[in-house]
């Protein structure tokens, strides 16, 4: 048994330090993701230590130490996107209906052409935008049934799981389809008018995963949200950043991409 809790401590706090590495390749960076998943794993096996083992024996108290180590670290990055941490995006119990906004975003999963549980949301909630990540030629003609309240739209139907479609009530302006790391991976760049007559910055995006399926490093993915991180910055202006990023909350990247682009995510203290 005490040979049995080292390996697994031992396995959680290698989970735990390899991300501290600079590689970006997919099978160091894919552990930013299980954060929270290894915090919850080393708590139980801290709990069975603590309760079936000698703890006056010094590989017991190795064992203990290196679970401590584990979820110190873990919980430094999960913390701040949990009710402990003071909200950075402020909730408000008087919204100004004309200069807000509501949005639904949804990556439907290609394969998937169960198209009627998303048009039963998108009839319940009403958004004033609508974001389907992985929409094909199929999903846009189970879509386009919604176009007379959203008449404003960019559709960019691809059958490698990387189309996306916008559908909004409020105006469009200026709208792009742009492949800015990769050639088959479009992100949509677009003014949206409010009913104010204001106008944010919308950026859709979609990059590829590190993954031995996609992409073996996550340097395409990086270098795709620093681009638009200093497009957000340069342009200084309101704006909103949607889809799927294929990334986490307590990732390396996100928190350079918010160092860069000085936005506030509303997951802090949520």
């Amino acid at each position: 048994m005490q040979i049995t809790f080292a390996i697994l401590s031992g396995v959680l706090l290698w989970g735990t330090l390899i991300p501290l590495s600079r590689s970006d390749k997919w099978y160091i960076r894919g552990f930013d993701f299980p954060r929270l998943e290894i915090l919850l794993a080393a708590l139980l096996v801290l709990a069975a230590v603590l309760v079936l083992l000698d703890r006056s024996i010094t590989s017991t108290r190795l064992t203990y130490t290196a679970l401590l180590v584990v979820i110190v670290w873990q919980g430094w990055w999960i913390v701040p996107y949990t009710r402990l941490m003071a909200r950075e995006v402020r909730s408000t119990t008087a919204p100004d209906a004309a200069r807000s906004i509501t949005i639904l975003n949804a990556n439907v999963l290609t394969p998937n052409h169960e198209s009627q549980h998303l048009l039963a949301l998108i009839g319940e909630h009403q958004p004033d935008l609508v974001i389907t990540l992985e929409s094909d030629a199929w999903w846009q003609e189970q879509l386009d049934t919604i176009a007379p309240d959203y008449p404003h739209a960019i559709k960019v139907p691809l059958d490698n799981l990387y189309g996306m479609h916008l559908y909004s009530r409020l105006p469009l302006h200026d709208g792009t389809v742009e492949y800015l790391i990769e050639p088959d991976k479009p992100s949509i760049h677009v003014d949206v008018e409010l009913r104010s007559g204001d106008r944010i910055r919308l950026h859709v995006l979609h990059p590829a995963p590190p993954s031995p399926t996609e992409n073996e490093e996550s340097t395409a993915r990086d270098r795709e949200l620093v681009i638009v991180a200093r497009r957000v910055r340069e342009h200084g202006k309101p704006a909103i950043v949607a889809g799927d990023l294929n990334d986490v909350a307590w990732s390396r990247t996100t928190r350079e991409f918010r160092r860069i682009s000085e936005m506030l995510d509303p997951r802090v203290g949520r």
